[in-house]
C-alpha cells in the first residue's frame, strides 16, 4: 500500500514529493478559511469543528482513509484552527513565525530521522551538530577557547541544565539559587526538580534586578550560590544589568547563569549587541532560536564557558557509548543531553545560519526591535492607550486608558483581550506588573513582535482594534454615561 511508503531510502523522496503538495494545498485552504490570526469562537467552536470533521470522537479508527485524504483533511483542519504567528495580529507570545528554509530543512531531517543518542544512528548529523554548537559557543564566548554548547528543547531545559551544572560544581554542598522577581517560572521549577533550595528572590525595578538588593541577598547566603540573571524577560523584554551582576558574582564566589532565551540572539545584531554586555562573563547561557531565530519549536541551546562543566551530563549505556567504541573514536553523543532519543534539531538551525549568516539573523532581530520602538511611539501618541515604557527589545506593553476609569480595571483589561481572542481578530498577551499603589500588580496588554516582515501599519490596525473594543466594552459597562 502506498500509505505504507517510507520517507527515506530509495523512493522516499519521490513519495514525499507526491504527498507534500497535498498537505500544503490543504494548509493554504485552511489559512484562507480562518481569515485571521486565530479561529473565532473560542474553545467551544474549535472543539465543534474537530467533531464535525470526524476527529473528535476519541476513538482510533480501525480502517484508514488513505494518505492523501488523511493529510488533506487534517492539514486543512489544523491550519483553519491554528493561532498563526505569521499573522501580525498574532502577537501575544514569544512564538515566532518560522522561516520557510528552516521548515524545509526540518522535512529532510524528519524523513531521514537521525536519532541523536549514538553516532551509528546519526553520523553526519552529529558532526553538523558539533560544528553548529561550537559556533554558538563562540558567539556567546568570543574570548573563551574552552567554551562549548549543547542543544536543548528550549529555555526551560536550558535553565534546568544551568542549575544542574552549578549543583555539580559543588558536590555534596547545597547550592542556593538566587534570581530576580522577573525570572522565568522555569527557574523555580528547575530548583525543585534538582532538589535545590527554593530560590532567593531579589526585588526588581522596571523589571530589572536591583544590584544592591542582589548584593545583600548574596551576603546572606550561607554556602555556594548560583545567580540566574535574565536577558529578555517574558513580561517586558527587559535585560538585567549583566556587568554589575557578573561583578557581584565574582566577589561573592557565586556562579552566574543567564537566561537569554529571548534576547540572546541579539548578539548577532551590531546595533543591539552592546545591550548584552557582560553576557560573556556568565558560566552558562540559555538561548532559544525558536524566538529570535525563526525556527519551529523546539530550538533551544545552552552554552557553557568551560567545556569541562558539561561533563556533568555524562552517562554510560553500553549499547550506546561503550568504552571500547569511544576509545576507538566513535563520538559519545549520550553525554550531550539529558535526553536519550532526540531529533536532529541542530540541522535546521545550521541550515538557517548557513542561508542567512549571523548578519542576516541580526538584521531580522534589529528589524523587529525597531518596529517595536515605532509601535511604542504610536501607543504613546494615542489618546486611548497608555504605554508602560519604551521597549527594551521587541515587547510593547500598554493598556487602554478606559481601564483607568473603572473600579475593576484589571478585569476590564482581561476582558478586552478575551473579546479580541474570541472574535478571532487579535491575539494579544497579558502581563501582571507591579505598577499599582504600593507596588501592587496591575494587568497590562502586551505585544511581542517577532514577525520580521510586519510593518508599523500592521500593528496600527491591531491597536485600533484594541481601542475600539475597549470603547465598546466601556460603553456597555454598568454606570457608563448614556449618550443620546
Amino acid at each position: 500500500m502506498r500509505e505504507e511508503s517510507l520517507a527515506g531510502g530509495h523512493g522516499g523522496a519521490a513519495r514525499l514529493g507526491e504527498l507534500i503538495p497535498v498537505a500544503l494545498g490543504a494548509m493554504a485552504a485552511g489559512v484562507a478559511e480562518r481569515g485571521g490570526p486565530v479561529p473565532a469562537g473560542g474553545p467551544a467552536a474549535v472543539a465543534a469543528a474537530l467533531t464535525a470533521a470526524g476527529g473528535g470522537t476519541g476513538t482510533l479508527p480501525r480502517t484508514g482513509v488513505g494518505a492523501e485524504r488523511a493529510l488533506a483533511e487534517l492539514s486543512h483542519l489544523l491550519a483553519a484552527g491554528s493561532a498563526d504567528p505569521a499573522d501580525p495580529a498574532c502577537a501575544a507570545h514569544l512564538h515566532c513565525p518560522p522561516l520557510a528554509v528552516s521548515v524545509a530543512a526540518d522535512v529532510v531531517a524528519s524523513a531521514l530521522n537521525p536519532s541523536m543518542d549514538s553516532w551509528d544512528q546519526a553520523p553526519v548529523a552529529s558532526e553538523l551538530e558539533r560544528a553548529f554548537t561550537t559556533g554558538i559557543a563562540r558567539l556567546c564566548y568570543p574570548d573563551a577557547p574552552g567554551a562549548d554548547a549543547v542543544v536543548t528543547s528550549g529555555g526551560t531545559e536550558s535553565n534546568l541544565l544551568g542549575l544542574l551544572l552549578a549543583r555539580e560544581a559543588a558536590p555534596g554542598v547545597p547550592v542556593r539559587p538566587v534570581c530576580g522577581a522577573n525570572a522565568h517560572h522555569s527557574v523555580a521549577r528547575a530548583a525543585w526538580l534538582l532538589g535545590l533550595p527554593a530560590p532567593v528572590v531579589v526585588p526588581c525595578e522596571d523589571d530589572r534586578v536591583l544590584p544592591a538588593a542582589l548584593a545583600g541577598a548574596l551576603a546572606a547566603v550561607d554556602g555556594p550560590a548560583v545567580v540566574v540573571a535574565t536577558a529578555g524577560t517574558t513580561n517586558t523584554g527587559a535585560i538585567d544589568p549583566l556587568p554589575e551582576i557578573a561583578a557581584l558574582c565574582r566577589r561573592a564566589g557565586a556562579r552566574l547563569h543567564v537566561d537569554a532565551a529571548y534576547g540572546g540572539m541579539a548578539l548577532c545584531g551590531p546595533e543591539l549587541r552592546s545591550r548584552l554586555a557582560g553576557l560573556d562573563q556568565a558560566d552558562s547561557v540559555a538561548l532559544d532560536m525558536h524566538k529570535f531565530g525563526w525556527q519551529p519549536v523546539a530550538a533551544g541551546l545552552l552554552a557553557a564557558r568551560e567545556t569541562g562543566d558539561l561533563a556533568a551530563l555524562s552517562v554510560r549505556a553500553e549499547y550506546l557509548n561503550a568504552d571500547d567504541d569511544t576509545e576507538a573514536g566513535l563520538p559519545d553523543l549520550l553525554g550531550r543531553s539529558i535526553r536519550t532519543s532526540r531529533r536532529p534539531d541542530a540541522f535546521r538551525m545550521a541550515v538557517t545560519l548557513r542561508a542567512l549568516g549571523t548578519d542576516g539573523i541580526g538584521a531580522l532581530v534589529e528589524r523587529c526591535c525597531a518596529t517595536a520602538s515605532d509601535v511604542a511611539a504610536l501607543v504613546a501618541e494615542h489618546p486611548g492607550l497608555r504605554l508602560l515604557a519604551p521597549p527594551a527589545l521587541s515587547t510593547v506593553v500598554f493598556r487602554p486608558v478606559a481601564a483607568d476609569e473603572l473600579p475593576e480595571p484589571d478585569e476590564f483589561v482581561a476582558g478586552v483581550r478575551r473579546t479580541l481572542l474570541e472574535a478571532g481578530t487579535g491575539v494579544i498577551g497579558r502581563a501582571a506588573l507591579p505598577t499599582g499603589p504600593d507596588g501592587a500588580p496591575r494587568l497590562w496588554l502586551k505585544l511581542t513582535l517577532l514577525h520580521p516582515h510586519a510593518t508599523v501599519e500592521d500593528y496600527r490596525a491591531l491597536l485600533e482594534k484594541v481601542v475600539a473594543t475597549a470603547d465598546a466594552e466601556r460603553a456597555a459597562a454598568p454606570g457608563s454615561p448614556v449618550v443620546s
